[in-house]
Order: structure tokens, then C-alpha cells, then sequence
């Protein structure tokens, strides 16, 4: 829950999700807040069960069909999720997402993590690690720039998290296949956001220049990490509206008077939104499909 907060506390998305969907959230197994640690002795998941748990939540729900959204590692699970269930996926918007089986650094980095996890839990180094892939280092901190109030948050949150609950999904992911030829198969429409400073920024190129271009568009938010979400969640709000215009769902007119937000349409200079003015870089989005939809996010 913790990759949409910025999202959902931004008045203007919140006021797009929300008008326009029911939101259900699937944490990772022993992710949820407040969970116990899970016994050591039960079989971990690989990706593919994570994917498929998925339809075992949507079928609970009576869910025939969603938009989905994801971060990093959920991103890939729902990509997952979307190559193998194409029926019930009807558009994807993912946040740094990847689809190629770790690299030999990426590998190497998470050996680090999951020892550190395993002998020491928690501690103050494997946040810094976190940390890394989660943020810019704007955010981060240096020694001559304090750390962020979103990092500090971000600490305070994996300090709440059960260390063996986490090793099991890092495995998880760790143990992922590539989905890349899958894409192919993707009969959605799909919206990618990366920051230009996430490492895996080069992972999110790969996978927008294997999918269908006439439906899929990518937006590089700069100076940003790969958590679009928490850093610049504003960067996602337009991109999103056209993405989102395409099924027929729309902003409500008038925004909250949300005392977050005193901004409204008649006082936002026009220049202020255009997408070089916020650091974005934006592709053409082609959309067709008209119907109003609930979402899941992971």
C-alpha cells in the first residue's frame, strides 16, 4: 500500500481513480498490514502462483474484468497476470516495471539483500539498498542534504514488515522468467511511467520497445527514482487522463475543495501543464475502448 500513497493523497489523481473505479488492493502474501511471519516450512510462491492468486481475488469478488496497476515488482506480476488471463485484463498502467529475468547484477544485489534479510532482518543497510531502488537520490539524501520526509517514512514502514515475509517474495522475484515474448500476446492497452533515475529504467525501454506501439505509450518523468507514485505523483495525473479517455472515463469537473490542493482549473496557468513543463516525455496514446471498469492495483 505503501507505492500509492503519494498517488492516492494527490487530490487531482485520487479524484480520477476514485470517480472512476472501485479500487481493490492485493498485497503479496504477508505483506498486509499487520501480518504475522510466515512459517519458514510452507512452500514459497514463485511468480507464476503470485500471478494466479490474482484470479482467485477477482473471482471472490465477482470481478469479470479490471485495470490493473502495478509497481516494480508488481508491475511484473500483473504483466504476468495479463499474458496468461488475457480476458480479464483490460488495460495496464505500471510504474517501472520489468519483464527480463534478473541480470547478473540485479541477481548479485538481491543475494546481498536476501543474506542480510536472513542473519540480520531488517537493518539499517538493507534500507539503504531499498532505499536505492526505490528513489532518487534527490530524495534519498546525501550527507549534505538531509533524507526526504518520504524516505524517512519509507523506513519507518519496513520496520513494520516481517523480515522472512519479505526474503520469500524477494526469492520470488528473483526467481522470475522472462515475460518478454509474452508481450506479444498482451491484447490490452498499456501506459508505462519510469524515472529517469530508477534502475530500472533501462528494464522499462526494453519492454515498451516489445509492445505493440499503436497501443501502449511511455512516459519518463525526470529526476525521478523508480517510485513515480511517492516522488511525482503529479506527473502521472495527465498521462493518466488521456490514457483513461479512451475507455470513456473522465476528471470530474470540479475538483475537491481538499485544503491539500487549493489549486482549480481557472487558476493553473495552461503553460504549467504542458508535459515539458513537467519534466516529462510523452509518446501518442491510441485508445478505443469505452466501459467503465474496476481497477486492482499490487
Amino acid at each position: 500500500m505503501s507505492c500509492f500513497q503519494g498517488l492516492f493523497f494527490c487530490p487531482e489523481a485520487a479524484s480520477l481513480l476514485l470517480h472512476n473505479f472501485c479500487i481493490y488492493h492485493i498485497s503479496p502474501p504477508g505483506h498486509e498490514l499487520g501480518a504475522a511471519a510466515i512459517c519458514p516450512e510452507d512452500p514459497a510462491p514463485s511468480v507464476d502462483d503470485l500471478a494466479d492468486q490474482i484470479v482467485e481475488v477477482l473471482n471472490y469478488f465477482g470481478l469479470r474484468s479490471v485495470m490493473c496497476m502495478g509497481v516494480t515488482a508488481g508491475a511484473y506480476i500483473l504483466t504476468l497476470f495479463a499474458i496468461k488471463h488475457r480476458e480479464r485484463v483490460l488495460g495496464l498502467i505500471l510504474v517501472s516495471p520489468l519483464c527480463r529475468a534478473p541480470s547478473w547484477s540485479e541477481w548479485f544485489y538481491n543475494k546481498v539483500m536476501s543474506n542480510l534479510l536472513y542473519f540480520y532482518g531488517m537493518c539499517s543497510l538493507l534500507k539503504d539498498f531499498l532505499l536505492y531502488r526505490y528513489f532518487s537520490k534527490e530524495v534519498r539524501g546525501s550527507a549534505e542534504v538531509p533524507e526526504s520526509d518520504i524516505a524517512q517514512a519509507c523506513r519507518r514502514l519496513l520496520d513494520e514488515r516481517q523480515s522472512i515475509n519479505i526474503l520469500r517474495f524477494l526469492q520470488a522475484i528473483d526467481g522470475r522468467p522472462d515475460i518478454t515474448q509474452g508481450l506479444k500476446k498482451l491484447q490490452c492497452r498499456t501506459l508505462i511511467f519510469v524515472g529517469d533515475s530508477s534502475p530500472f529504467h533501462s528494464d522499462s525501454l526494453h519492454m515498451t520497445a516489445k509492445l505493440d506501439r499503436r497501443f501502449s505509450a511511455l512516459v519518463e518523468v525526470q529526476d525521478c527514482g523508480s517510485m513515480v507514485t511517492e516522488e511525482q505523483p503529479h506527473a502521472m495525473l495527465i498521462p493518466m487522463e488521456y490514457f483513461l479517455m479512451g475507455y470513456g472515463l473522465y476528471r470530474p469537473n470540479q475538483l475537491s475543495g481538499s485544503p491539500r490542493s487549493p489549486l482549480t482549473p481557472s487558476c493553473i496557468a495552461p503553460e504549467l501543464l504542458s508535459p515539458e513543463s513537467m519534466g516529462l516525455k510523452l509518446k501518442p496514446i491510441k485508445t478505443r475502448i469505452e466501459s467503465k471498469v474496476p481497477g486492482t492495483r499490487r
